[in-house]
């Protein structure tokens, strides 16, 4: 077992360690933007030649413009912050896709599409907001980054304990693997609930910058829990936090998230 914990430590050594600004959360991140982005715009372009565009003018006209506002916080933090460079890495892009499935997302680099699906849980202009900020979050942490990190460093981990339990017997060798297998898993899982929790917290500061509603980011998710009806899985072994408990969230942090968005918006513009 001294062959595992050593491989391990000698992995996380590796491992670039850094701060999520304004979360304060810290890190652990090796992959670099260099190697990231250029995969991320050629897979949107990729996405966006697959897919239909939604020729709804209004709908597409209110997500380009939301996500206008909202990346443009974003900007004006970066920029505020250090992080002049960083922020001219952003090739920010706003896509509605038509698709009934409920879903956004953003890939590495500011590079968003929302569904047809998600207007309706939207319902408006804040909502849209919302749904905006959290997306674009996830790419200004770097969560994308940080999962490839993860899934490399599990790699190592599975190996770590193949080769620590090779002279072993088999059955003893089994359950070592079989008990790495659920805890990583598991790990992983829980990591996933703390970006999306990150993102919520995130978003709901970047949204309320660039001038929409704080409020509206909780009725988002009620608007989403009366959708789902109940089918959701227990949280501990979902990649999201359970509706309740993101509403909960959001309404807690609301009073923060409005101080901070204050306190950002009155940084000079370097």
């Amino acid at each position: 077992m001294k062959k595992i914990v050593l491989l391990i430590v000698v992995a996380f050594l590796l491992v670039d360690c850094s701060t999520v600004p304004i979360t304060g959360r810290k890190r652990l991140n090796f992959v670099g933007d260099a190697e990231v982005l250029p995969a991320s715009f050629a897979q949107y372009k990729g996405f966006l030649e697959k897919n239909k565009i939604s020729t709804n003018s209004q709908m597409t006209n209110q997500v380009k413009n939301v996500g206008k506002n909202v990346s443009a916080a974003v900007d004006r933090f970066m920029r505020a912050n250090g992080m002049k460079s960083e922020a001219e890495s952003y090739k920010w892009e706003f896509n509605l896709v038509e698709d009934k499935t409920v879903n956004a997302w953003c890939l590495p680099g500011g590079k968003v599409v929302f569904y047809t699906g998600i207007m309706p849980i939207c319902a408006n202009d804040n909502g849209v907001a919302a749904v905006m900020g959290h997306e674009v979050a996830h790419a200004f942490a770097k969560h994308g980054q940080e999962r490839m990190t993860s899934g490399q460093l599990q790699q190592i981990g599975g190996l770590a304990v193949a080769v620590g339990t090779s002279s072993s017997d088999p059955k003893t060798a089994q359950i070592w693997n079989l008990a790495y297998g659920l805890g990583s898993q598991t790990g992983m899982l829980a990591f996933s609930r703390t970006h999306e929790t990150e993102a919520d917290k995130l978003g709901l500061v970047f949204m309320i910058m660039a001038g929409y509603d704080g409020n509206e980011a909780a009725e988002v998710w009620v608007r989403m829990s009366k959708l789902s009806s109940g089918g959701q899985g227990m949280e501990f072994f979902s990649t999201h936090p359970s509706n309740e408990t993101r509403i909960q969230t959001l309404r807690n942090y609301l009073p923060e998230a409005k101080a901070l968005a204050a306190k950002f918006n009155a940084q000079p513009k370097n």
